[in-house]
């Protein structure tokens, strides 16, 4: 039985956000729409997964946190996952609140814009108003997705303009703390034509915080921009974590999506790109590892619209335990869209009988002129590859260790950020620990 968000949220709650944010009144309009959609929308319906008993709705609405000087007063664990650099280009927020917020000066000479969503909403309304939750995400998609669009808080807003490329990746950090957290960040990225940036966001929350994490993710790639998005979701075991990506990529646009979902609790991950224009291509690598009774569903899913469109769809599964996974893979051709190529593979790896991982393979085409291809494979650790390593004495542990390594590998090894590739590496580590 789902929970009805307009005895939890109500009009009053969602005012009184959206006037301590300094918001204009078309976003408290906004907000109270989105609002009345939540109360009569239905959950969204996932393959295999059943969430209606997942807590969606029990948190603050909105706990606000003073700002810090600088990244180097946070926290030492949290430093850890940053890059640490002067001049770094970095939003940190804690529960609903920025707390960190710089920018390389240069950038902002060249036109870029880096900062949090509250700020945009009152110094560049001709931008947001264009783009937030128009296109990409809806808020009539259904009640998880209008839920967000009331109660946001805190967020990013970036825009590089037309021929403006940046090298140093966009850092953004959400942290959950306290013992009761609620997260309802919106990254709005905005590339126009023929710019190029990178967008790191990592996710995290404090050992023995109850949190709920509604995040939305929108990007906008122009015509022969090229944006790579790198999203690590390391919640702990009492977070319910979801997660909405959407891209829409103009005519030769690049998108490049790098997906961790390595969170200890529950998890919803739809990433869904747009290929609009002729010649764009997306990228889409996403690694999973579940243990002890973790649950998650996690979709994968590119639109081919614009002729000569490309899209490769990479995603592995590591089970231990009693976790169970869902993987969706999904590559729709529309009709028109000819000389499109969409290929995926999904593959998921089980290490206790009591694990489970389902690979969801799924191809839709609506056009003759075109190639789609699909590989998908559900197993366990081979046993012939465990007695050739620990015959040349390897220990079990260490055995095993190599194969998991080997199998998320051609998803790794992709990864042109190396922090980022060592990280993931990391956290893998850690959540395959007996």
């Amino acid at each position: 039985m789902s929970v009805d968000t307009e005895q939890l949220f109500d009009r009053q709650t969602v005012t009184q956000l959206s006037q301590s944010q300094q918001e204009p009144e078309w976003m408290l309009e906004f907000r109270l729409k989105a609002l009345e959609a939540a109360s009569r929308l239905r959950l969204p319906k996932l393959e295999k997964t059943n969430i209606t008993r997942w807590n969606f709705t029990s948190f603050p609405a909105y706990q606000p946190e003073e700002a810090v000087k600088s990244a180097k007063d946070l926290p030492e664990h949290l430093q850890s996952l940053l890059s640490g650099e002067a001049d770094d280009n970095l939003i940190v927020q804690k529960n609903s609140s920025p707390v960190v917020q710089q920018i390389d000066p240069a950038l902002k000479e060249k036109g870029v814009i880096f900062t949090d969503l509250a700020t945009a909403v009152r110094e560049h309304p001709e931008l947001v108003k264009k783009y937030f939750m128009t296109k990409a995400l809806q808020p009539d998609e259904h009640k998880l997705a209008a839920l967000h669009a009331a109660l946001w808080s805190g967020g990013a807003f970036l825009y590089v303009p037309r021929n403006v490329e940046v090298e140093a990746p966009f850092q953004t950090l959400f942290w959950a703390s306290g013992e009761k957290a609620g997260l309802l960040p919106h990254l709005l990225v905005m590339a126009e034509d023929n710019s190029s940036l990178n967008v790191v966001a990592n996710y995290i929350a404090d050992e023995n915080t109850h949190a709920v994490f509604n995040g939305a993710l929108e990007v906008f790639v122009g015509a022969n921009a090229r944006v790579r998005v790198a999203a690590l979701h390391t919640l702990n075991d009492t977070t319910v974590d979801v997660s909405y990506r959407r891209a829409e990529v103009d005519k030769d646009g690049h998108m490049e999506w790098i997906i961790g979902e390595l969170n200890e609790g529950r998890t919803v991950s739809d990433n869904t790109t747009h290929l609009r224009g002729q010649g764009g291509i997306a990228l889409v690598k996403s690694i999973t590892v579940g243990a002890g009774e973790q649950r998650g569903n996690i979709t994968s899913r590119v639109h081919h619209w614009g002729t000569h469109t490309e899209s490769d769809i990479m995603a592995r599964g590591v089970m231990k335990d009693k976790a169970q996974n869902i993987l969706n893979g999904i590559t729709k051709i529309e009709k028109g869209a000819s000389k499109a190529n969409g290929v995926q593979a999904e593959k998921v790896l089980m290490l206790s009988r009591e694990a489970r991982g389902d690979a969801n393979p799924i191809l839709l085409i609506d056009e003759n002129d075109v190639k789609a291809g699909h590989a998908a494979s559900v197993g366990k650790i081979d046993p012939i590859q465990m007695y050739y390593l620990m015959s040349r004495g390897l220990s079990r542990a260490e055995a095993e260790r190599l194969i998991i390594f080997g199998f998320v590998g051609p998803v790794l090894d992709t990864i042109p950020i190396e922090s980022l590739r060592e990280r993931l590496y990391g956290e893998i580590e850690r959540k395959l620990k007996p």
